[in-house]
């Protein structure tokens, strides 16, 4: 057993598995989680850096699942969290179940701020611990085609700015947000993106190096990260380009059909 416990959500596949990775080459124990059995067999990939690794099946979108996952620590104290999980559903919002919608924002919102309130509460009365939280740069962008997962991220960049303002004076304990663009994992098969330009688009980020530029911020004690050059690029202009033409520029990268010539 280490002397560390790292929590990693969403870690069966893209940047989740990269960070759990991560972790476990620094010595960490590690508790995985992920709402697919697939997370069983991440597990076994992680045990081969010599930590122990227990992997746990939940829904983070319920306040149950996350109290799941916290109770597979037990007593022990959770030195790092890394807060991934995250799920989109591409298409027109009007033709998407209230099910699919609601799902997304209980797991990248309700889900997020639940987990960050339990596990920061112990951190700051301990005064020790690290977390990194996944939001992303479409946090600025109307997200046309896409629009409850953009505006989901949205709330966790603002969000956790303002948490990390209210630790500031909190010794020992660091909030980082990551904030990749778009990132080659499965997160476009499964939001049913792949017929569009950005789900078609051969040049998104190594999840490895993504989840690479967060870990080296957290551990530099930075606040927050905005992955790749013109990630950041993006991000700037979101502050001068008008909402209504981001929209639209969302629009052709994320409207079914996009992708084809």
């Amino acid at each position: 057993m280490a002397d560390k416990l790292a929590i990693v959500t969403g870690a069966s596949t893209g940047i989740g598995f990269e960070l759990a990775t991560l972790a476990a080459k620094e010595g960490y124990d590690l508790i995985v989680v992920a709402d697919e059995a697939l997370i069983d067999a991440a597990a076994a990939d992680f045990k081969q850096f010599g930590t122990e690794v227990r992997s746990v099946q939940a829904d983070l979108a319920t306040i149950d699942g996350v109290d799941t996952l916290l109770a597979a620590a037990g007593s022990r104290a959770i030195d790092l969290l890394a807060a991934n999980a995250g799920i989109g559903k591409g298409g027109p919002f009007l033709e998407q179940e209230v099910a699919s919608w609601r799902h997304s924002i209980d797991t990248n919102v309700t889900g997020t701020v639940y987990l960050l309130q339990k596990v920061l509460r112990n951190m700051v009365a301990r005064g020790q611990g690290k977390v990194l939280v996944t939001g992303s740069i479409v946090g600025y962008i109307p997200g046309s085609f896409n629009a409850v997962y953009n505006a989901t991220k949205a709330f966790i960049d603002n969000f956790t700015e303002a948490l990390r303002n209210e630790l500031k004076d909190v010794e020992g304990v660091m909030l980082t947000t990551l904030m990749p663009g778009a990132t080659d994992t499965e997160f476009f098969a499964r939001a049913d993106m792949l017929d569009t330009q950005v789900g078609q688009d051969d040049g998104k980020a190594d999840p490895a190096k993504v989840a690479r530029d967060g870990w080296d911020a957290l551990m530099a004690g930075k606040g927050h990260l905005v992955s790749g050059l013109s990630n950041k690029l993006q991000v700037a202009a979101s502050g001068i380009v008008p909402q209504s033409v981001l929209a639209q520029m969302h629009r052709g990268m994320a409207e079914r059909g996009s992708g084809e010539e």
